[in-house]
Parts: C-alpha cells; structure tokens; sequence
C-alpha cells in the first residue's frame, strides 16, 4: 500500500471513529480567532481541560487584543499561572497582542503574518487556519509526529517536514481535522506508553502494529 493510499484509509477510518470538522474536534473553548490563538498559545505542555478552566478569567480581563497588548504582566502571570510557564506564557501573549494591534486588531489568516506573531509558531498558526478560518492547516505535535510515523506516513523527524510531507498525501479540506482525529486517537487508543494495538481500527493497515502483533 502507498503512502497515500495509506493515509487515504487512516483517514476514513479515523473520520468515522471521531466525526466532525476541525472546529467541532477542537477542544479548546473560544469564540473568535483571538481567544483561539490565546488559548492556543497557553495550551503548550498543559491540557485542553486546563487551558479552557483558565480562559474564562483571562478573556473577561482581556476581551480584546487592545486589551491585552497593555495588560500588567504580574497581573496576567497570576491568571494563567495554572497553565504552566506562565511567565514565557505572558509575554508571549502581551507581544502577540501587540502585533495584532499594529494590523488593527485582526488575526490574520495566512501563515507568513500568523508566524511573525508573538509566541506563534507553525503549529500554532495552523491551529488557528483550520479551526477559526476552515483554511489548510495540519498541526503537527508529538501525537501526529508519533502516529504518523508508526503508520509509515512520514519518515522525518522535523515538524515541518512533517507537515510537508502530510500535506502532500492529505487532502487540504482534510488536513485540520485529520490532525485533530490523530490527537484523539493517540489518547484514546495508540497512547504512547502502552499502544492498544489489539483494540486499534488501524492494527490492520499500521506496520508498527503488525509487528507488536505477531505472536
């Protein structure tokens, strides 16, 4: 089976276990770009459950990028202190919050602007196409990196060479929520310390699985 065929399955399958568009599968609560690339941005090494317990307060202090752009940096510590390296954290919120102000308060779509903001990687940016904008955009993180390469998907161990070599085998319409149904399934199924391989949709059509299985 090709890389693509591969990835074609993988997709169907995944898609039928965990239905829905990118904004349905994200699990961050927002209500426009803004709160998205915030809660985004704060959701490095922390849960989705954590970073929504912790947006609430910080959107209610900082409806807007104006408001942000000018927040008191102990005060916005304090806040988001739950959500782990608070300090990185709000600074890179107050310099993201300034770029946006400099391009009047609008989060831009396409990924060249979205990467000079502060804090704002690819990962990031593509998080914010596919789930605010329903642009192309597969983020990848340790899940996607992880399961794509046991899948026989991908062969690189850089990101971005990652993303790139997704994105040739991915349809764009899919590549959002296709990153998010991998996250799912890394956390339901493939976890990566011990890999549910007897219980995996993919067992079938996954080399690695192939080999876990073999008596």
């Amino acid at each position: 089976m090709s890389k693509k065929a591969r990835a074609a399955e993988v997709l169907e399958r995944l898609s039928s276990k965990y239905p829905g568009t990118a904004r349905e599968l994200c699990e961050l609560n927002f209500e426009d770009p803004f709160q998205l690339l915030s809660a985004t941005i704060l959701s490095a090494q922390c849960t989705d459950k954590m970073v929504n317990a912790t947006t609430p307060a910080l959107f209610a202090k900082y409806p807007t990028p104006f408001d942000l752009a000018s927040a008191d940096i102990s005060e916005l510590e304090q806040i988001i202190h739950s959500t782990g390296f608070y300090r990185n954290k709000a600074k890179n919120l107050v310099a993201m919050a300034q770029a946006l102000v400099e391009l009047g308060g609008e989060v831009p779509t396409e990924m060249d602007e979205l990467v000079k903001l502060g804090g704002v990687g690819r990962k990031t940016a593509n998080v914010v196409r596919s789930v605010a904008f329903g642009l192309p955009g597969l983020p990848v993180d340790t899940h996607v990196k992880r399961i794509t390469t046991l899948l026989g998907l991908t062969t690189k161990n850089d990101p971005v060479a990652i993303e790139v070599e997704l994105n040739a085998i991915v349809p764009e319409r899919s590549r959002g929520a296709f990153s998010l149904q991998v996250i799912l399934h890394g956390r339901s199924t493939c976890v990566a310390r011990r890999p549910k391989c007897g219980e995996c949709i993919l067992s079938d059509i996954c080399p690695s699985a192939k080999k876990a299985l073999e008596p």
